[in-house]
């Protein structure tokens, strides 16, 4: 039954101007959003912004590359030497295992906790495409591993200036590292990415990344180890590196820069090798990244 006009309760309703404005600021955009999802994958591969725990494996791989190359440098200006006892790239090479390490047990980390939450860790205003997402992913893990590989480079750089070494020498050899540093910092994260993002389980793709590694450098080490591989030997067997990321980079620096003296010395066999080899981590390269976007296409 209705109230009689005089007897309804009064509004008591209020309105309370809190403050809200809108955002007048630029608008950054998917640019700027996958710079954001760089730089914290990027963080992520050495634990930065996680737990301690995290940061236990990163760090203790970046120290066993780093700490040779101290003892080398030490060693050199003890006696005084010329030179150092190891090349830049030789030097790189001689870590190969121990860098498979770091990039198995980090590419998972970049993609695999993101397929199976289905979730990204960042909160974004404007959506990111699919392309932006990999794009990020595959630029943090390469440049991860390029820091990983460029420190001990420094170290021995920076070491042999300051005991008096020829500046021309290790300038130009360390530039050759650097190069080396950039082909390991891509052709084995390429192929290691797309098996990381095969699988949402991060288990699984560390064992499925170092596994590929180190069985693909072992039949490659092997074939070429039985095929008398002396100065005077046949270079059939090193076409065999070819399986393997690692030793496809080592080959091709050694042959491009004319390094490594040894008898077990990987190389390119001859011109052909070497354009071979180029294009083969070339299409490495290429080809996985393409096979992430296809990946991502269907997630």
């Amino acid at each position: 039954m209705a109230l009689p006009p005089d007897t309804r309760p009064a509004d008591t309703g209020v309105i309370h101007d809190i403050g809200y404005r809108g955002y007048t600021g630029p608008r950054l955009g998917r640019g700027y959003a996958t710079r954001a999802l760089f730089t914290q994958s990027l963080r992520a591969t050495y634990g930065l912004g996680r737990s301690g725990k995290s940061k236990v494996l990163p760090m203790l791989v970046l120290g066993v590359v780093t700490v040779p190359a101290v003892i080398f440098v030490a060693i050199a200006i003890t006696l005084k030497r010329d030179e150092l006892p190891v090349e830049y790239a030789g030097y790189l090479s001689n870590l190969s295992l121990v860098v498979s390490v770091f990039l198995a047990s980090q590419a998972p980390v970049l993609l695999s906790r993101d397929l199976r939450y289905q979730t990204v860790p960042l909160y974004f205003s404007r959506p990111i495409t699919r392309t932006d997402y990999v794009r990020a992913k595959f630029a943090a893990m390469v440049c991860a591993q390029f820091l990983l590989m460029t420190a001990p480079l420094l170290v021995l750089y920076v070491g042999a200036l300051l005991g008096g070494m020829d500046f021309s020498h290790n300038t130009g050899h360390f530039l050759y590292g650097l190069a080396a540093a950039a082909l390991y910092a891509l052709v084995p994260t390429s192929v290691a990415l797309v098996i990381a993002a095969a699988t949402p389980r991060r288990g699984f793709g560390v064992a499925a990344i170092m596994g590929y590694l180190a069985i693909s450098a072992a039949v490659a080490a092997v074939a070429v180890g039985i095929s008398d591989p002396g100065p005077t030997g046949s270079d059939a067997a090193q076409w065999t590196s070819l399986i393997s990321p690692t030793d496809l980079v080592e080959s091709l620096v050694n042959e491009l820069f004319d390094l490594g003296t040894d008898f077990d010395r990987r190389h390119a066999p001859g011109g052909l090798g070497m354009a071979v080899f180029a294009l083969v981590a070339v299409a490495l390269v290429a080809g996985s990244y393409r096979l992430l976007l296809s990946r991502y296409k269907k997630v």
